[in-house]
């Protein structure tokens, strides 16, 4: 395994040769199926199984509120998992958990079935998804970790973009069981080969195999801690916040525009903000490892709390366009920013544990997102009422966020 060891004994994470890049591929293309599958498909789940069994909307939006509220239930253990079995066996976990997902939900008849497939595709989504990424990724990078999980992180919007039509296409050409078989395999036969070859033994960054010989604290012992710090709660609860509003105003999207510049620009308005989280992640991932991380994360909550206003006032097609354009600018960035600020403001041994409670804690709030402002929406007659909530969280959230607690960043102990 090549490390590239500069001349003070510390890993040169900039060189090209480095194999955490390599990881950095791998944890891509997990992300392509685990959002694919997990996230976007649900959309897909939904079309497909109340055309095939007539299920009403609720029956099966239920079983993906579940989906969601289990894979939050077992996100927090992941940093545990990484740590006790490694990288390799729990990226394998979860490819096997997503593939079996897939055919399950394939072969879906009654509604307790649904339920039952779900809860597979939770263990799924813990392994494929942010915090097994974020986890696998802090074990390779330390200085460079902003822009390798950002790139990595690009995978979930590749698996929307292209993975879900590409299952769509799939569904009308064999039928929708048949299809998810084949992703199935194919997430298998592309996933399992390449992680058993590519994911070995990570460095030895900060010493940390030194410092596991002195007694570390236990991850109850840690995340008990987390929630008494200042700067952990407000961290997780302004993104808490923040990902509630963006998961529910990009849910209901398409129903707010469809009636003001109809359904085919509405589909292009999708598509631009999209498209804008791509850029914005990519483009942010250049300089995110040298800025003031809190300050850039009320700056993106100021910017979406901008086009929101917009949204609501201003209904001129172009203007709908560029306002969703705006808000898409950093959507994928607010998904890569905690745990940069965890990582500078914690223990690095503590990582693995605090990320993963984040990321439960931010999944069980943003579960509710949609629920809420569908709600909102049918209460008031109108968008504007929920939408307007959306930004009064996004306010609340960027004035959080600047409020940080003592800082406890340690390299060699926990």
């Amino acid at each position: 395994m090549l490390d590239n060891p500069r001349h003070d004994g510390s890993v040169d994470e900039s060189s090209l040769r480095y194999e955490g890049w390599r990881i950095v591929a791998v944890c891509f293309l997990l992300a392509t199926f685990g959002w694919g599958l997990g996230f976007y498909g649900q959309s897909v789940y939904v079309a497909e199984l109340q055309r095939a069994h007539g299920w009403s909307a609720s029956l099966i939006s239920s079983a993906t509120t579940f989906f969601y509220l289990f894979g939050a239930l077992l996100v927090v253990f992941v940093g545990e998992a990484v740590n006790k079995y490694g990288p390799r066996l729990g990226l394998i976990a979860g490819t096997l958990a997503m593939s079996a997902a897939a055919v399950a939900i394939g072969a879906v008849r009654e509604p307790w079935q649904l339920y039952l497939a779900n809860a597979v595709l939770a263990f799924g989504w813990a392994g494929t998804s942010l915090a097994m990424i974020t986890n696998t990724i802090s074990l390779w990078f330390d200085q460079k970790r902003g822009m390798a999980i950002s790139l990595a992180l690009n995978g979930a919007s590749f698996g929307g973009i292209v993975g879900v039509p590409l299952l769509v296409s799939l569904i009308g050409h064999v039928g929708f069981a048949s299809a998810m078989f084949i992703v199935a395999g194919a997430m298998l036969v592309l996933l399992v080969p390449v992680i058993l070859i590519v994911v070995g033994r990570p460095p030895d960054l900060h010493g940390r195999r030194a410092a596991t010989k002195t007694k570390p604290q236990s991850s109850a012992q840690i995340r008990s801690q987390a929630l008494r710090d200042v700067g952990f709660l407000t961290v997780t609860i302004a993104f808490a916040l923040v990902l509630f509003a963006q998961v529910g105003f990009i849910v209901h999207l398409i129903s707010f525009l469809d009636p003001v510049i109809g359904r085919e620009r509405a589909a292009v308005a999708v598509a631009v903000l999209t498209a804008m989280a791509v850029i914005g992640r990519v483009l942010f991932s250049l300089v995110i490892d040298r800025l003031n991380q809190r300050l850039a994360s009320a700056l993106s909550f100021l910017s979406q709390a901008v086009a929101l206003l917009v949204v609501i006032n201003l209904h001129n097609d172009y203007v709908l366009i560029a306002a969703c354009a705006l808000f898409g600018f950093s959507v994928g960035n607010l998904i890569t920013l905690p745990s940069l600020i965890v990582q500078q403001e914690f223990d690095s041994a503590s990582f693995g544990v605090l990320i993963s409670l984040n990321t439960a804690i931010n999944q069980v709030t943003y579960a509710f997102g949609p629920g809420v402002v569908g709600f909102l929406r049918d209460f008031s007659g109108g968008y504007e009422l929920p939408f307007y909530l959306c930004i009064a969280l996004e306010l609340v959230a960027a004035a959080l966020i600047m409020v940080r607690g003592h800082t406890r960043r340690s390299t060699a102990s926990v």
